[in-house]
């Protein structure tokens, strides 16, 4: 075999004829062949590294996979990456997932194709083991939780102290029961797990009379893809099933900062006051977190630098000319930003 593979290497390992090759590789009617012909010509174009003259012409192509770019904490991670492309010249895609499997299966396999040159996702994936199966083929960098276990590079947060680092504010400030709400809770979400593992953690150790209580509310596949204000109506959901079932806590911890938003509007809303008659908290400090009339207590971990740095890990691994390397895992620290929205409990 030359030692630049052409179409000819590639059609004399798959049975095609290089016109056929060059049909499939530049995707032109692309109609004509089976599924499996194109991933089997794809999968080999990717293993002996063939490169099209057009290919070699245009910038490298970088998927960036994430849930839903309508949370701006997924905007502002992906501004980071993009914006560490756009310094470098390359090219960058987004497909969402909207958390469906089925989803995230497709643009796996999207990922395949040879003029992608290697994929970030935004979260952890919930088919792990399909991605790490991707990875065999071309670099992918995982924006995820320290705990997570995925056999991949990532870059990291360590939710568990995140949650820690809410509670400890919590109970210093003499709040003995508290509620987390919060969307899906299971092992295909392990950042909201372990965000929840961290704050009972920090109550069985410091505060073991206190109680953490949970809310959860299921979100469908449907309902994220359709609603571009999936996560405050949730959050709005989720603070009537509080006030139905757990009013008599004085705090509450949300999921994140666009949930938390929605529970303070149905709040204030009902007639509560914040923080007079409950304390609220979120996960991610995202921009509108700091707004006056907002004013939310919550973690910041850096997520426009995530985003950075998840891209620079991607460039390194393309331009390196080592076959071997070790997974990376590069982690940020947590910083409990206490704002308005959390102050001591009210009197019983």
């Amino acid at each position: 075999m030359s030692m630049k593979p052409t179409l000819s290497d590639i059609a004399k390992l798959t049975g095609l004829t290089t016109a056929s090759i060059s049909m499939i590789l530049a995707g032109k009617q692309i109609e004509r062949f089976p599924p499996a012909t194109i991933e089997k010509v794809e999968k080999v174009a990717n293993e002996l590294g063939y490169i099209s003259k057009q290919s070699r012409k245009q910038p490298p192509l970088i998927l960036i996979v994430c849930p839903s770019v309508i949370n701006p904490y997924f905007a502002t991670l992906l501004q980071g990456m993009e914006s560490a492309a756009e310094k470098v010249g390359w090219n960058t895609s987004i497909c969402n997932t909207y958390w469906s499997k089925d989803r995230e299966k497709r643009i796996i396999n999207l990922a395949k194709q040879y003029n992608v040159k290697g994929v970030i996702f935004a979260m952890i994936p919930q088919q792990p083991e399909l991605v790490e199966s991707l990875s065999a083929l071309k670099p992918v960098i995982v924006v995820g939780d320290k705990r997570s276990a995925v056999n991949l590079d990532t870059v990291d947060v360590n939710n568990f102290s995140a949650g820690y680092m809410l509670g400890q504010h919590l109970i210093e400030l003499g709040h003995k029961k508290i509620v987390y709400l919060s969307t899906t809770l299971n092992k295909e979400h392990t950042s909201r797990v372990f965000r929840l593992n961290g704050l009972q953690t920090s109550y069985s150790e410091l505060c073991p009379e206190g109680t953490v209580d949970v809310i959860t509310r299921e979100v469908s596949y449907k309902t994220e893809i359709d609603n571009v204000e999936i996560e405050h109506s949730i959050g709005q959901n989720l603070a009537k099933d509080f006030i139905k079932h757990k009013k008599e806590a004085t705090a509450i911890v949300a999921i994140n900062d666009m949930i938390a938003y929605g529970i303070m509007d149905e709040l204030i809303s009902q007639g509560f006051k914040i923080p007079e008659d409950y304390s609220i908290c979120g996960f991610d400090n995202i921009y509108p977190s700091k707004f006056l009339n907002i004013g939310l207590t919550t973690i910041e971990h850096f997520i426009n630098n995530k985003g950075t740095t998840a891209f620079n890990l991607i460039h390194e691994r393309l331009s390196s000319t080592d076959d071997i390397h070790s997974t990376t895992h590069v982690e940020f620290d947590c910083k409990l930003i206490v704002r308005t929205t959390t102050a001591p409990p009210r009197r019983c």
